[in-house]
């Protein structure tokens, strides 16, 4: 079963990401898969935000 969408925990899985890359001494492979799980997360971030600007809208 496939874990529901948080976007709060996204959101806090992406400030502990930008805090790590902000290290001077992460190596650059570690960089490479935490720039590629940020895109992973902006990407559902803003699925989750269209979506909830559609049932907005449909409300309006």
């Amino acid at each position: 079963m496939k874990e529901e969408f948080n976007y709060s925990k996204a959101i806090a899985e992406l400030e502990k990401i930008a805090a790590e890359v902000e290290d001077p001494s992460v190596d650059l492979d570690k960089m490479d898969s935490a720039l590629k799980r940020s895109s992973e997360l902006v990407e559902q971030c803003r699925a989750y935000l269209r979506s909830a600007r559609e049932k907005l809208d449909a409300l309006v």
